[in-house]
């Protein structure tokens, strides 16, 4: 698989003497690769529409394209079905400690701002919403048709999920990004940049305030700084919308995790990565219930 990235890469019409073509480890999605061409370099993203997932090439593309034009996410060089050709940008991708980090942290939660104010006017066709809830009924939909291994677990996730979107209530739509793991936060010692706008679309803010915290084991005390600096407001009036929507945000990492253990050839554990989610995911509806 790897070396037919790299021909298809080597390939593309967009470079005129491609010298080195080499794997970027990580991706869970895509396969990922840089490419250097003369005296530049490109990141080349593999990968065609995934249904199970939502996940539309053209959705991508057209929030990569306003992302770029806002100003946080590397420029958009080529793209043809199942390809996308972004600019190289030379810096570190975040670990979980580093976006724990007491001055990287609000630094984040600004970046997030401004995507969610900056790119909706950045926008030149319709697209796509991510609603959690829907999302994570369809997962569990399709979990049940095909017979996973995790078939048991869903009626139980189900009604969670019920009382968590009765929890959060009525919400306001900002264009998100839908899956901030610390892979798709770079830092190149200067600023800060936002990749991979797969899971991109309209949604209410706290999806991604939410999969920030619970995907990098935030404390609480960091929790609630983050929703003061982004709200600008005690962070109470927004605890257990929040807290409901952190739990939501994890189990629509579990149940991603549990169709990809039956969808995906990319080389990676999700059996020990649907643990790890799940495991979080107890933790959080423990706290969530205790509020």
């Amino acid at each position: 698989m790897i070396e037919a990235g790299v021909l298809k890469a080597s390939r593309l019409p967009c470079f005129n003497n491609p010298t080195d073509v080499q794997p970027i480890n990580g991706g869970i999605t895509n396969q990922n690769l840089r490419v250097t061409d003369g005296e530049r370099q490109f990141v080349v993203r593999i990968g065609e529409d995934i249904p199970e997932h939502g996940v539309m090439r053209w959705n991508e593309l057209e929030l990569s394209r306003a992302a770029e034009s806002a100003g946080i996410s590397p420029g958009v060089f080529y793209h043809e079905p199942g390809v996308l050709v972004l600019d190289f940008i030379k810096a570190d991708t975040l670990s979980e400690a580093a976006v724990r980090d007491s001055h990287t942290l609000p630094c984040i939660v600004e970046l997030l701002r401004k995507a969610h104010t900056d790119l909706a006017l950045h926008l030149t066709t319709p697209i796509l919403a991510f609603w959690p809830f829907q999302v994570n009924r369809t997962y569990a939909n399709l979990l049940k048709a095909e017979q996973s291994v995790h078939a048991s677990k869903l009626p139980d996730l189900l009604k969670e999920l019920s009382a968590l979107e009765l929890a959060t209530g009525p919400v306001s739509l900002v264009v998100g990004h839908g899956d901030l793991l610390a892979a798709n936060i770079l830092d190149d010692g200067s600023r800060l940049w936002l990749i991979d706008w797969e899971y991109g679309g309209f949604n209410t803010p706290l999806f991604d305030l939410a999969g920030l915290a619970g995907n990098n084991g935030l404390s609480e005390a960091q929790e609630r700084d983050m929703l003061v600096q982004y709200f600008e407001t005690p962070a109470d009036d927004h605890w257990r919308a929040y807290q409901a929507m952190k739990c939501t945000s994890l189990m629509r990492e579990t149940l991603w995790s549990m169709v990809s253990e039956m969808h995906s050839t990319i080389d990676f554990d999700y059996k020990a990565y649907t643990a790890e989610n799940m495991s979080r995911l107890t933790t959080a509806l423990n706290d969530f219930r205790n509020t």
